[in-house]
């Protein structure tokens, strides 16, 4: 095989893992691939799910400062950090892709809540 050609999807695994106790979740790639898509659908539910509730928080702010909310950004960070512990043996630093995901994550949040923002007016 080409090094630098795709892996083939249908087909066993090339390559095992060292720990005795490692259980597969797919017999094929292709199955493990099907397996993401899925995964990947409810994971983009759920944050169409999260961007309603950020716009909806956007009522409840009067400033930019209050949109950003700094100390706010730290706590979900360290949430999600400590979200991540009972998963830690199974994927290797697992906490720090999961932080920087969410600090992408809510980065694009405060960007288009500030947007948000612009659009609304006080009561």
């Amino acid at each position: 095989m080409n090094p630098s050609q795709e892996p083939a999807v249908q087909g066993g695994p090339v390559r095992r893992f060292n720990d005795p106790d490692y259980r597969e979740v797919a017999g094929t790639l292709g199955d493990l691939r099907q397996k993401i898509d899925a995964l990947d659908a409810q994971i983009v539910d759920l944050l169409a799910q999260r961007a309603l509730c950020v716009k909806d928080a956007t009522r409840f702010k009067r400033d930019a400062f209050q949109v950003a909310a700094p100390a706010r950004q730290a706590e979900v960070f360290q949430r999600v950090r400590d979200l991540c512990a009972p998963h830690a043996e199974s994927f290797p630093e697992f906490a720090d892709v999961v932080e920087a995901s969410y600090r992408t994550l809510v980065a694009g949040f405060i960007a288009a809540e500030n947007k948000l923002f612009e659009s609304t007016k006080e009561i």
